[in-house]
Order: structure tokens, then sequence, then C-alpha cells
């Protein structure tokens, strides 16, 4: 069977939920959590201000779902 036919059909949601949870075996929730860390020290590093940047809108589009409720 090759790649192509064994992911037919499957969503984006799905093959992302069987990645994490692959992920989630792989790995020790500290591992996960050094390499969180490590990734967005390096975005840090290349384009500063970035995580602040998406916070807003995040807050932005939080409040925005509140309002829909």
């Amino acid at each position: 069977m090759n790649k192509q036919s064994r992911n037919e059909g499957m969503t984006v949601q799905e093959a992302g939920r069987k990645g994490g949870e692959a992920r989630a075996e792989k790995y020790s929730p500290e591992e996960l959590s050094q390499q969180a860390k490590k990734a967005s020290d390096t975005i840090e590093k290349k384009q500063p201000g970035f995580h602040a940047e998406i916070g807003q809108k995040g807050g932005k589009n939080s409040h925005r779902r509140q309002q829909k409720q």
C-alpha cells in the first residue's frame, strides 16, 4: 500500500489528530515543552514582536466570538 492510497479520504483534521497522537506517544511532556520553547525562541529571534502581535489578534478574535454567543 503506498502513502497516497493509505491517506485517501482522510481529512486535514483527522491527519492532524493522528500526527498529534503519534507525537504524544513518542515524546514525554517535558520533551514537548522543550521543543515548543526552542521553537518560540527561534521565532522571536527571527521576527521580534511576533508573539505580541498574534496575541493581540487572538484577543480581538476571542472578543468577537464572545459577542456572537
